[in-house]
C-alpha cells in the first residue's frame, strides 16, 4: 500500500495496544447500552419499520404510516423484530447497528489494506464515534441505513477482487431492504458488468414482488410511498433533510429553483464519478472515489436526505487516508466535517430543527472535495485543494503518466 512512505503514516500502522481495543469496545458499548435504557422500542426510526410489519401481521397495508419509506422486503425482514419482547428489541437494535457500523468499517480498512488491528483501525473507528455526531443519530434512530453503510464496504471489497458477481448481489440485497444503494449500480454500467448489474436489479426487483404479493396493498410503494418522496412535503421530514434542494428552499429560494440547483449539483457528480472511472488505474481509489462520489450525488438531490445517510461513503474516504491523493488528504474534507463535531454549539443554529443547514454545508463540500479529486487529470492541480503532482497519485500500471486512461 502506498502510503507515502511517512513516519506517521507507519506509526498507525503498527498493532494498537490492548487498551486503546479495550476503550474503543467500551465506548461503543456504552453508546448502544444507552439507547437501550433511553429509548422503549430500540430508536424512533427502527420503530417505524417494526410497526410496519405489526401492521402487515395483523392484516393491515404497512404503507398506511406515510413514514414508512422501504419496499415491502423490508416488512419481512423486520418480522422477527416485531415476535421479540420490547425489553430485548430496545438494546438489540443499536447494538446491531453499532456492529454493522464495525463491518463497514472493517471492510473499508480490508479495501485499502489497512490491517485490522492497527492504530489507524482502533483509532478511525474511535473518531468516528466520538468526533462525527451522525455516528451517535443513527445507533440512537436505529436507522436502517445502517445495512448500506456495511454492505457497499463489502460489495467494492468484492469488486476491488474482480468479484462483481457476488458484489452485485450485495448491493441486490441491500437495496431490497432500503434502496439507498440504488445510483451504485452506475458504477456496474461504467465498467460493462451486466450480468453483474442484472443481479443488483434482479434481488431486490424479486424480493419486493415477492413481498408485495403477501402484502393487503401489494402496490402501496408505488401508490403511496413513491408520491410522497417525490413531493417532498412532510412539514416534519421537511426540517432534518440536508439536500439543497430542501434547505435553500427554507431560505427563501423558490423550490424550482433549488430542486435545478440540487439537480445540476448531482448529474455533476454523476459527470465526475464516469470521469473518475475513465482514469482506469488500479487500486481501490479507483472504484471507492467513483462510488462514493455516485451516492453523494443522490444525496444532494434525494429528498429525503438525513445526516446520517454519511455514514455510508464517509469510513470509506476515512479509510484511504493513508494513501496519497486519496480526498481525505485534502484540507477541505476535515474542513466539511467540522458542524459535525459533537458538542460545540454555532450560533444561530442551537435549535435541532436548524441542524440540517449544518448536515447541508458538510454535505456540500464533502461532493465538492470527492468530485474535485474525481475530476482531477491532465497533470492540473485543484486550485490548491488536492495535493500530488496530478491532482491524484495513481497506483498501478501508469505511475509516471499524467494522461487519463480509458476503459476498463
Amino acid at each position: 500500500m502506498d502510503t507515502g512512505k511517512s513516519a506517521v503514516s507507519g506509526w498507525l500502522l503498527r498493532p494498537a495496544g490492548w487498551h486503546v481495543r479495550a476503550v474503543l469496545g467500551l465506548v461503543l458499548f456504552a453508546g448502544a447500552l444507552r439507547v437501550g435504557l433511553r429509548s422503549p422500542d430500540g430508536g424512533m426510526d427502527n420503530a417505524i419499520v417494526v410497526r410496519a410489519a405489526e401492521a402487515w401481521i395483523h392484516g393491515r397495508s404497512p404503507y398506511a404510516d406515510r413514514h414508512f419509506l422501504y419496499l415491502p422486503g423490508a416488512v419481512l425482514a423486520a418480522v422477527p423484530q416485531a415476535l421479540l419482547p420490547t425489553a430485548v428489541v430496545r438494546f438489540l437494535v443499536p447494538l446491531g447497528v453499532s456492529a454493522g457500523l464495525v463491518v463497514g468499517w472493517a471492510c473499508a480498512l480490508r479495501l485499502y489494506e489497512v490491517p485490522w488491528r492497527s492504530r489507524f483501525a482502533a483509532y478511525g473507528l474511535l473518531g468516528l464515534a466520538l468526533g462525527f455526531t451522525p455516528f451517535g443519530h443513527l445507533v440512537g434512530l436505529g436507522n436502517w441505513t445502517v445495512a448500506s453503510a456495511a454492505a457497499l464496504p463489502l460489495a467494492l471489497l468484492l469488486v476491488s477482487r474482480g468479484r462483481w458477481l457476488a458484489a452485485g448481489l450485495v448491493i441486490g440485497a441491500a437495496v431490497a431492504v432500503k434502496p439507498l444503494l440504488a445510483p451504485v449500480v452506475l458504477l456496474f454500467v461504467f465498467a460493462g458488468r451486466w450480468r453483474a448489474l442484472g443481479v443488483a436489479v434482479a434481488v431486490p426487483a424479486v424480493a419486493s414482488l415477492g413481498a408485495a404479493l403477501v402484502m393487503p396493498d401489494p402496490a402501496g410503494f408505488f401508490t403511496r410511498t413513491l408520491p410522497f418522496l417525490l413531493r417532498g412535503d412532510d412539514a416534519f421530514v421537511r426540517l432534518y433533510e440536508a439536500s439543497p434542494a430542501a434547505v435553500l428552499a427554507r431560505l427563501g429560494v423558490p423550490q424550482s429553483a433549488a430542486t435545478l440547483v440540487a439537480g445540476g449539483a448531482a448529474a455533476a457528480g454523476v459527470w465526475c464519478a464516469r470521469r473518475r472511472w475513465g482514469r482506469g488505474d488500479e487500486g481501490p481509489s479507483r472504484v471507492v472515489e467513483c462510488a462514493t462520489m455516485l451516492m453523494l450525488s443522490a444525496f444532494l438531490v434525494s429528498r429525503p436526505s438525513y445526516d446520517h445517510y454519511l455514514l455510508v461513503v464517509l469510513p470509506l474516504l476515512l479509510a484511504g487516508a493513508l494513501r496519497a491523493g486519496a480526498p481525505a488528504r485534502s484540507p477541505w474534507f476535515w474542513v466539511a466535517l467540522v458542524p459535525q463535531v459533537p458538542g460545540f454549539v454555532w450560533p444561530w443554529f442551537e435549535p435541532v430543527t436548524r441542524r440540517a443547514f449544518k448536515d447541508a454545508a458538510t454535505l456540500c463540500l464533502l461532493a465538492v472535495t470527492v468530485g474535485r479529486v474525481c475530476a482531477a487529470g491532465a497533470c492540473a492541480c485543484a486550485a490548491g485543494v488536492l495535493c500530488g503532482r496530478c491532482g491524484v497519485e495513481r497506483a498501478g500500471r501508469y505511475p509516471d503518466e499524467c494522461r487519463p486512461v480509458r476503459g476498463v
